[in-house]
């Protein structure tokens, strides 16, 4: 039965009431209360069996549920479900970068020396639906091989990609999340389109449902607006992106603040987290899809090596530059509806509660004196620098990955899997143990005066630490591997230092002196983490302190596993550190004011005098 009102008179008032929409008596005989999956046009009449299979008219549980899939949006059954309509978005998702992971699987696998900085593999096999091949894309991947530990490794079978399979890859569409606070979603198109809570029980009024259930969606119900937690959902490794874009910064275990009971707060994505300072777009109320358009979230048919290469945004794609307005479209001219211009105003209004904002705009702006020391006096600043790496608050650094992998206790793998209802192949429960145990430590975590380097772009971009695998392979009680490292196929270490964006936007920039006398922002790191001092038998794993990526001739000493990417060399050096000689005259505060003196004679005796004195 097609979804419809029927208005009735209560008290002299016509009010609408909401008829049943489904006509499947017999599943609503049991899940009295549940919400209907959507109200929008050509879905409204969906029914249960519609999408669930199942049988209608069953007067038990076993013979209706019997052949259902609990998921109809998981992608190996979307195709007779959402697919039937929505053929193009279903293709173009296998494609995205949400379902391919070539990019955490390439930087893992360059990292571990298995192969270079192209992307290979993918979750499955999968082709481009175009035949031309922009820059950052391929025209196919390939599965991820599995590790045999018979065999030597080699490039088809690394230690790596039992690591990815067993960990890394638990974040894709393929795939259902990992059962834990924070970490509860579904798999294919309800991974982002049925919202989850962090505690992952069902808030609805299905009164076949038990409330306290876990890994259950809040309400059976789509939503067109995803929100920052169910991003959150997944971006909470890596480069933790949503985690920081909230203000959240993972701890080394202490779990505060308390609770009102005196009682450690419980972990979330597995940690506990301390709360710094949110992303000033967080704090405006914009979620991720305020930014992030349809074609980086659902794919364009392009097979992307990397997440940057798919992203079409830039901070210059709303506030323009210093001499034009934004042009309201995308790098690849796409448009972004929700920003819209009335003479030099610009407003943005938000997907998800209709929130009109004003979008500040560079060209015209009143500078702040640093501001305009910064952008207009330096104009370098404007050609070479991203706008992140001054306006990055902080950035989450996790330092020293120690990975323990077990070869004798098989465990789960997150590409198979395998259950009677193939919407459920990729749960957690049901993954084969084709992959071996993991556990992870750390040496020690950071979020302040984070390092910066020169991206795939060639600008000036914020690094993080990468995949800093310090790996021990044990067979039992046997270690067959003692805190072992990599060489990639460049010559660098396996540790990695990678660029970002850290999504912890200020609109307080870092300081000249930050940038310009630090070494640990040069990447030469601070000077005081003694890793040798863990070793008393002096094999350090590696001949650096884990901060320090480049040496003082501008020689990469870590990975860096984006193409084009990499530390300062030793002219950028000897510029930015010229520059902080500078500073120690001419601070921050004098900038603004020109801070020059005449002419080069005036300069020189000023030294001069400075030198006598």
């Amino acid at each position: 039965m097609k979804y419809r009102h029927i208005w009735i008179l209560l008290f002299g008032l016509a009010l609408p009431v909401q008829a049943d929409w489904d006509s499947d008596k017999g599943c609503l005989s049991c899940h009295q209360g549940i919400e209907q999956f959507s109200d929008i046009p050509g879905m409204d009449f969906l029914s249960c069996t519609d999408c669930h299979q199942g049988n209608p008219t069953a007067t038990d549980q076993t013979t209706a549920h019997n052949g259902m899939w609990a998921n109809p949006t998981d992608l190996r059954v979307v195709e007779e479900t959402c697919g039937s309509c929505h053929a193009d978005e279903v293709a173009k998702a296998r494609t995205s970068i949400h379902a391919t992971m070539a990019g955490v699987i390439s930087g893992t696998r360059y990292d571990f020396g298995a192969q270079g900085k192209d992307a290979l593999y993918a979750t499955y096999d999968v082709k481009a639906l175009h035949d031309d091949l922009p820059p950052g894309t391929v025209a196919e991947l390939k599965q991820l091989p599995s590790y045999d530990p018979t065999k030597p490794e080699s490039a088809t079978n690394s230690i790596g990609d039992d690591y990815l399979r067993n960990q890394c890859l638990r974040c894709h569409i393929w795939s259902d999340g990992h059962q834990r606070d924070g970490d509860y979603r579904a798999s294919g198109c309800a991974a982002c389109h049925v919202e989850y809570s962090n505690a992952g029980t069902y808030e609805g009024n299905d009164a076949a449902i038990d409330k306290s259930e876990k890994d259950r969606p809040r309400f059976h119900r789509m939503t067109r607006t995803p929100g920052v937690d169910q991003c959150q959902h997944c971006h909470n490794r890596g480069a933790r992106t949503g985690t920081s874009y909230k203000g959240m910064m993972e701890s080394d275990g202490y779990g505060t603040p308390f609770t009102e009971s005196g009682d450690k707060q419980g972990k979330l994505h597995g940690k506990h987290y301390n709360f710094l300072q949110a992303d000033l777009h967080f704090d405006a109320g914009l979620s991720c899809i305020d930014c992030h358009t349809k074609d980086e979230m659902h794919g364009d048919g392009y097979l992307y090596e990397k997440k940057h290469n798919a992203v079409e945004v830039r901070c210059e794609t709303c506030h323009g530059t210093n001499e034009a307005p934004a042009t309201l479209k995308t790098i690849r001219g796409n448009p972004m509806d929700h920003l819209q211009r009335d003479g030099d105003r610009i407003t943005l209004t938000t997907k998800a509660d209709g929130k009109v904002l004003e979008v500040p705009q560079l060209a015209g702006a009143e500078l702040s004196a640093e501001g305009k020391a910064a952008m207009v006096q330096i104009p370098a600043h404007m050609e070479k620098l991203e706008c992140h790496a001054c306006h990055t608050a902080w950035a989450p650094q996790c330092y020293g990955c120690h990975a323990k992998q077990d070869i004798s206790k098989p465990s789960g793998d997150w590409l198979l899997g395998s259950s009677d209802d193939p919407s459920q192949a990729s749960n957690k429960g049901n993954r084969e143990a084709n992959a071996f145990s993991w556990q992870e430590s750390r040496s020690y975590v950071r979020w302040e005066m984070p390092a910066l380097g020169v991206n795939s772009r060639g600008k000036v971009s914020t690094f993080i630490p990468g995949c800093q695998v310090i790996l021990t392979q044990m067979d039992g009680e046997n270690a067959v591997l003692n805190n072992h490292t990599y060489t990639t196929v460049d010559g660098t270490s396996g540790l990695a230092h990678n660029p970002v964006f850290a999504h912890t936007t200020s609109k307080q920039a870092r300081t000249c002196e930050e940038c310009h006398t630090n070494p640990k922002v040069w990447g030469l790191g601070s000077g005081v983490y003694d890793m040798s001092a863990n070793f008393p038998d002096g094999e350090a794993p590696v001949p650096f302190e884990l901060e320090r990526f480049v040496d003082e001739e501008g020689n990469a000493l870590q990975a860096t596993n984006h193409k084009g990417a990499r530390p300062f060399n030793k002219e950028e050096l000897d510029n930015i550190r010229r520059v902080g000689s500078c500073l120690a005259c001419h601070g921050s505060d004098e900038m603004p004011n020109d801070g020059q003196a005449p002419n080069d004679a005036t300069h020189n005796a000023v030294l001069r005098k400075m030198l006598e004195e």
